[in-house]
């Protein structure tokens, strides 16, 4: 049998199993209880200056 052949097969049929195995496995990860708290502050990330507009001192830096 050749090298691609038999590649080929094994992607097909284990692979396909492994790789959903892991995927289902980082999903329970994220969504278990206990990571609330360790996920809130990234995903508040793009809401940070919402309220505020970012200061002067940091346009100054970005024009430098």
């Amino acid at each position: 049998m050749e090298t691609y052949s038999l590649l080929r097969q094994f992607a097909d049929s284990w692979m396909l199993l492994v790789l959903f195995a892991f995927f289902i496995g980082v999903v329970i990860w994220v969504f278990r209880p206990g990571a609330t708290k360790k996920y809130e502050n990234p995903a508040n990330i793009p809401f940070r200056h919402e309220d505020k507009p970012a200061s002067d001192r940091d346009a100054d830096a970005k024009e430098a």
